[in-house]
């Protein structure tokens, strides 16, 4: 399109001249004809150049449209969660009806119950990271994720947040959750000694940084749970455990989210509670 007006152009410049030639009787016409051609050339000069740009600008802008189809936003890559797997599932170190085990049996302070368990679901979660700590490392793991990339921040005691390593943040909560256990005002050891009104809220937000650590170990290291042979455990525990949460209302549905879809295949695995004959001990009286 844009040699087809040069073309035209040309031709009436050329048509122009010949006027010229046998038009022009002396200097000063012809000066003035020159004048005249000057001017329209500059005219088509300008018109041209306008063209050109426009056109140019049109073409660059329909080309980069063009690029940006051809490379578009790769998809992001489906999270492998072989801890999902039918064989990693059935995995485990026990038979034991957890539903059973966690109920609370007559005549036993709910408080007392809630205290040992605790204690119990701690140490044995610090013994399971324990063994995989030498893979979890500030290279390995910059920060503390669980399935989904989800990540766990750190809060202090003022609510500031912190983001940490996954080592850091284990060290944290271990730390705090081994403070609180061992305060005798929130854990008594004595006898007649009583338990606070607070032991339950702060049960529950140490059951909820033992959960963070679980949910590291099956996002982060899973695989090395299976290498080192230890997969069976890791799934007993967090069965035990999430049973025992959800017996006592000790965790919410959001808090749990992340491994949701492993605690129903872990769930399926056990028999079904409403088939249990001892309906007493199902009961928890909290006093």
């Amino acid at each position: 399109m844009t040699l087809n007006i040069c073309y035209q152009a040309i031709g009436k410049v050329v048509d122009f001249v010949i006027w010229l030639v046998y038009n022009t009787d002396n200097y000063w016409s012809w000066l003035h004809a020159m004048s005249s051609l000057n001017h329209r050339l500059e005219e088509f000069y300008d018109d041209g150049v306008s063209f050109i740009m426009m056109h140019g600008i049109r073409k660059r802008k329909g080309r980069r449209k063009d690029n940006s189809k051809d490379s578009p936003t790769p998809p992001v890559p489906e999270e492998a969660r072989q801890y999902l797997e039918d064989s990693c599932v059935r995995e485990r170190v026990t038979d034991a009806d957890f539903y059973k085990l966690v109920a609370l049996p007559p005549s036993v302070d709910y408080n007392e119950w809630l205290a040992t368990h605790s204690i119990s679901f701690f140490n044995h979660v610090n013994l399971m990271y324990g063994v995989i700590s030498e893979y979890c490392t500030s290279e390995s793991c910059p920060s503390m994720t669980g399935p989904g990339n989800v990540q766990f921040l750190w809060y202090d005691d003022k609510g500031k947040k912190y983001k940490n390593t996954a080592p850091q943040y284990v060290d944290y909560l271990t730390t705090y959750v081994q403070k609180q256990i061992s305060d005798e005002s929130l854990y008594p050891t004595k006898f007649g000694q009583p338990f606070p009104n607070s032991l339950e809220a702060t049960t529950k937000k140490c059951h909820r940084l033992l959960f963070h650590v679980l949910a590291h170990m099956y996002h982060a290291h899973y695989s090395d749970c299976v290498t080192l042979g230890i997969h069976g455990h890791l799934n007993s525990l967090f069965t035990h455990f999430m049973v025992f949460n959800i017996k006592f209302d000790l965790m919410e549905d959001k808090e749990t989210e992340v491994l949701q879809d492993l605690l129903e295949a872990l769930v399926k695995q056990l028999p079904d509670p409403n088939q249990n004959d001892d309906k007493e001990t199902s009961e928890v009286t909290r006093s």
